[in-house]
């Protein structure tokens, strides 16, 4: 199968039509803004595990994909999500980090944030 056959196919998703389109794109890509923070995942039976990202946006999709694929670190959660199934579960935002704060001060930040929320709520913590 030739992969132009399989290009034909494919219904056009939104393509950009101009170079210029792809630049304005690829540039409201890299100035976005993202929020490290600490993150929750619940669990219905009330097990929780805490961890920290430097992308909140980024972390729950990460999280689900793993978990989806069995193929998470922490082997607690796998086991849980498992045998409850993704319906007991929810990502929460426990804390963002202000905008403002120095690219320097972030990993310290957020290993002491993450300490203070995994005592706090009696949690596991997530890699």
């Amino acid at each position: 199968m030739r992969a132009g056959w399989l290009r034909r196919r494919v219904p056009d998703r939104g393509r950009m039509e101009s170079k210029s389109e792809r630049r304005e794109a690829a540039r409201q890509f890299k100035e976005r803004k993202v929020t490290a923070g600490v993150y929750a995942m619940r669990s219905v039976t009330g097990s929780v595990w805490v961890g920290v990202t430097r992308n909140l946006s980024a972390a729950r999709n990460a999280c689900w994909f793993s978990l989806r694929m069995d193929g998470h670190r922490v082997s607690s959660l796998q086991e849980a999500w498992n045998a409850e199934g993704e319906a007991s579960f929810r990502f929460e935002v426990l804390q963002a980090l202000d905008e403002d704060t120095h690219p320097m001060a972030v990993a310290d930040l957020l290993k002491t944030q993450k300490a203070e929320w995994l005592a706090r709520l009696g949690a596991l913590p997530l890699l």
